[in-house]
């Protein structure tokens, strides 16, 4: 195995890392970038899927004291009805709701996610359109909701916006980020929530694309993919203590412009015969 193919994967997983907690889109980022490199290939939807076990692993240290809660009452709530109303309880009912969607869609889409839909003008013109929507909500959204506040309805509405992000320049935070602000929850508690919703299916996602890459293969080998994976976790784990301090107090603003010129840039491109759409 080269020397290259293992730079290329500690490169990706970097990326990964980077992007997988920001409203950007990590599998935009790389879809559009894999081909650029020395090999010149789609990484591919399983090995995004697999390197997003280690973003969620930095989820999984930096929240385990909220997840190890959130987990005990749940299961009391099972079998003792006074614990139903406990609030961590209702948390773990309100992230298994906000996951029905996207396990759902990603099941019954599961060849156009795989395929399709991993055009790059399909990516680009995601990254633009919901970047404008982002914008859009930021500024109009009454930011005044807390995680106290959340309901089944908007639990639910959270998870819709998640499985959003089953199409590459969507992106999972910005899109759950997105619906938060628009039913008026704080920056902070739409991407807290964000975060939490995403570990069952990240992770279900992540650990199937891994047992089949045992049986089908994967564009990039498992020993540059477990790499990739810990470059992701370690990078991504500084990202959210930067991005949750970030979203305290700034706007959305940086990361609306960004991928609007990164969605353009592409589309360019394209049209000049640089980047193939396939």
């Amino acid at each position: 195995m080269s020397a290259t193919a293992w730079s290329e994967a500690a490169f990706l997983g970097l990326v990964q890392g980077l992007t997988e907690f920001l409203p950007v889109s990590s599998s935009a980022h790389l879809r559009i970038l894999g081909p650029m490199l020395p090999s010149g290939g789609d990484p591919g939807a399983a090995f995004t899927a697999i390197t997003q076990i280690g973003t969620e692993a930095a989820v999984l240290l930096y929240f385990r004291k909220d997840i190890l809660r959130i987990l005990q009452a749940w299961w009391k709530s099972l079998t003792h009805a006074q614990w139903r109303r406990d609030p961590d309880a209702r948390m773990g009912w309100l992230i298994l709701i906000g996951t029905l969607p996207i396990a759902l869609l990603g099941l019954a889409f599961k060849d156009a996610i795989e395929g399709t839909l991993r055009n790059l003008t399909i990516t680009a013109v995601m990254l633009i359109v919901f970047g404008l929507i982002l914008a859009i909500a930021d500024r109009v959204g009454s930011k005044q909701r807390t995680l106290k506040e959340l309901t089944w309805g908007h639990g639910l509405l959270f998870g819709l916006a998640q499985a959003m992000a089953l199409i590459p320049g969507v992106s999972r935070s910005g899109g759950t980020i997105t619906a938060g602000l628009l039913m008026g929850y704080s920056r902070e508690a739409a991407a807290r929530y964000s975060f939490l919703l995403a570990i069952p299916a990240v992770l279900a996602s992540g650990f199937y694309q891994l047992y089949r890459s045992w049986e089908v293969g994967s564009p990039i080998a498992p020993g540059p993919t477990a790499l990739a994976t810990l470059v992701a976790f370690v990078v991504g784990y500084g990202v959210i203590v930067w991005f949750l301090r970030l979203v305290s107090t700034r706007s959305y603003m940086p990361f609306v412009v960004y991928r609007v010129a990164l969605g353009s840039v592409v589309l360019v491109l394209l049209a000049a015969g640089v980047l193939s759409a396939t």
